[in-house]
C-alpha cells in the first residue's frame, strides 16, 4: 500500500527532521500539555499482595500498559501519590530511567499509581490528540531526540526538564485525529500479522519438540518390539533399550565453578560458559565471557572438552547443549556439566531437551523469581538408553529434522522483523508528514481500535 505526499512542503529548520507539510507547525511538547510533566514517588513504598496497581517502566510492554504481575500499594499510599501524579485515561506514560523512551497511552479507567522511572504526560485534548502524540512520541524522530537528551551513569536517564523540550510536528487537530485513526487501523493490521508469525513459530517449536521426544522415547523403527516403560504418560519404549539413571550414563557429572566465578573473568582467553549462553542444542560462543588458560587449568574439574554436555541450572533449567570444539579447554560456571563418555553426545543432548527429562526437571526445580535445580536431584533423572550406533542414528535424524524446523522458524522471525520495521516506518512517516493520509477512510468493517486494556490481574 502506498500513499501520496502532501502537495507543498517547507523546511522544518530541524536538521534531523527535514521538510514537513507547509501548513504544519513544529513545537516543543510543552505547548501541547495541560499541566507540567510529573513522575511517581522516588522512595520505595510498601508493596502488598493486592490493592491499587503500582506501575514502573516494566509495566510498558510492546507499547501497551500491562497490569499482569504488577506491584500493588495501599489505597492510602495511592491517594498520597496521586497528589503529585494521577494517571487518567488518554494520559501518556514514558520511561525516563532504565528503559528510556518506552511509551504507552492509558486506555483504562481503572485507578493506578506510578513509580519514579515513569513520566506522566497529560496532553491538552482541547487542541491536541493524545493518540496522535502517543504515536509521535513512539516515532523514530522523537526517540532519536530522547536518546540524544539522555545521560548515563550506570543506566540511561532523561531529565524531567528535557521531556517537555522534545520537538514534535503539530498538524491541525482534525488532521491529528485522522492520522491517529489511520495508524490505529494500520498498526492493528500489522500487529495481527506479527501475531500470526508468532503463532507459527510457537507451533514449529512444538512440532520440533514432539519430533525430538518421540525419537528419544520410541526410536526410529516402528516395527521394533516394545515394552511397558512403567510410566503412564510415556507408554511403551523399545524392548531392547535400557532404563538408566543419568549418573550411570556419564562417567562424571558436576556443577561449573560456583565460588566467586566472576573473579576468573579475563579480557582475553578461552570461552567461560554461563547458563545465559546455553540455548537448546547449541551454545552462543560469541557471547561467552573469557577465562585465562591458567585459571581454567586451575579449575580442571570443570574444564570443557568438545563433546561434553552442559545444562542450564538457573533461569530456564534443563536447556541443554553439546560443547563445540571452539570451547575446548575453556570452563563453565553455575551450569551442570555432564562429561563425555561412552554415549553419543548429540543423543544425550536431545534426551535432556526432550519432554522426558523436562518433566523430571519440573518436578525438582524450585525458586520463585528464578527456577533452578540441584545436581544431586539431576543425577537421579532416568532415561532409556539404546546402543551407541542407534544413538547416532537417532541424533542424525533429529539433526536433519531440526534443521528443517529451524529454517522455517528463521524465515518466520525475519518476516516478523520486517513487519515491525514497516510498522515503525509507517508511524514515523505519518506523524512527520512524509505521507498524506487525508484521503484515507476507515473500512466499513473496522472495529474501534481504542478498546480498554485487559485487567485480568486486577
Amino acid at each position: 500500500m502506498s500513499f501520496p505526499q502532501y502537495p507543498e512542503y517547507k523546511n522544518s529548520g530541524v536538521e534531523w527532521l527535514g521538510e514537513v507539510p507547509a501548513h504544519w507547525l513544529i513545537s516543543a511538547l510543552s505547548r501541547n500539555l495541560r499541566c507540567p510533566v510529573t513522575d511517581g514517588p522516588h522512595s520505595t513504598p510498601e508493596f502488598l499482595g493486592e490493592g491499587v496497581p503500582f506501575l514502573s517502566v516494566d509495566g510498558i510492554q510492546n507499547g501497551e500498559l500491562v497490569f499482569e504481575n504488577c506491584r500493588y500499594v495501599s489505597e492510602k499510599d495511592h491517594q498520597e501519590f496521586s497528589k503529585k501524579s494521577l494517571p487518567e485515561k488518554d494520559d501518556i506514560l514514558m520511561g525516563k530511567a532504565a528503559s528510556v523512551g518506552k511509551v504507552a497511552r492509558v486506555k483504562t479507567e481503572v485507578k493506578f499509581s506510578i513509580w519514579s522511572p515513569l513520566a506522566l504526560i497529560k496532553i491538552d485534548s482541547i487542541k491536541a490528540s493524545p493518540t496522535f502524540f502517543e504515536y509521535a512520541l513512539k516515532s523514530e524522530e522523537v526517540q532519536f531526540q530522547i536518546t540524544q537528551k539522555s545521560n548515563s551513569n550506570t543506566q540511561l536517564n532523561i531529565g524531567m526538564k528535557d521531556i517537555p523540550k522534545l520537538r514534535v510536528c503539530f498538524p491541525p487537530l482534525s488532521e491529528q485525529n485522522l492520522i491517529a485513526a489511520f495508524l490505529d487501523h494500520e498498526t492493528a493490521r500489522i500487529d495481527a500479522l506479527v501475531e500470526e508469525q508468532q503463532r507459527l513459530i510457537a507451533l514449529l517449536k512444538e512440532k520440533r519438540q514432539a519430533v525430538i521426544s518421540h525419537a528419544v522415547t520410541k526410536g526410529l523403527d516402528p516395527d521394533v518390539p516394545m515394552k511397558d516403560s512403567g510410566v503412564e504418560w510415556l507408554g511403551e519404549v523399545p524392548a531392547h533399550w535400557v532404563r538408566k539413571r543419568l549418573k550411570n550414563v556419564s562417567p562424571f557429572i558436576t556443577v561449573g565453578i560456583v565460588v566467586n566465578p566472576s573473579s576468573y573473568l579475563a579480557e582475553e582467553g578461552l570461552p567461560f560458559i554461563y547458563g545465559g549462553e546455553i540455548r537448546e542444542g547449541y551454545i552462543e560462543v560469541d557471547k561467552a565471557r573469557k577465562i585465562s588458560l591458567g585459571d581454567s587449568h586451575r579449575n580442571r574439574k570443570t574444564m570443557l572438552e568438545a563433546g561434553d554436555v552442559v545444562t542450564m541450572r538457573v533461569g530456564y533449567p534443563g536447556v541443554t547443549a553439546v560443547v563445540p570444539p571452539e570451547c575446548e579447554g575453556g570452563n563453565c560456571a553455575s551450569v551442570m556439566l555432564i562429561k563425555k563418555g561412552g554415549y553419543d553426545s548429540r543423543w544425550l543432548c536431545a534426551v535432556m531437551n526432550s519432554r522426558l527429562i523436562r518433566n523430571q526437571v519440573e518436578m525438582v526445580q524450585y525458586g520463585a523469581a528464578q527456577k533452578q535445580f540441584n545436581i544431586s536431584d539431576a543425577v537421579e533423572f532416568w532415561l532409556f538408553e539404546p546402543q551407541v550406533d542407534e544413538q547416532a542414528s537417532i541424533a542424525d535424524y533429529i539433526d536433519r529434522a531440526s534443521t528443517g524446523f529451524d529454517q522455517l522458524v528463521e524465515e518466520a522471525s525475519k518476516n516478523m522483523k520486517l513487519l515491525k520495521e514497516r510498522r515503525s516506518a509507517l508511524i514515523s512517516a505519518a506523524v512527520t508528514g512524509k505521507i498524506d493520509v487525508r484521503g484515507w477512510t476507515p473500512p466499513a468493517d473496522s472495529a474501534p481500535a481504542d478498546q480498554e486494556t485487559r485487567m485480568e490481574a486486577v
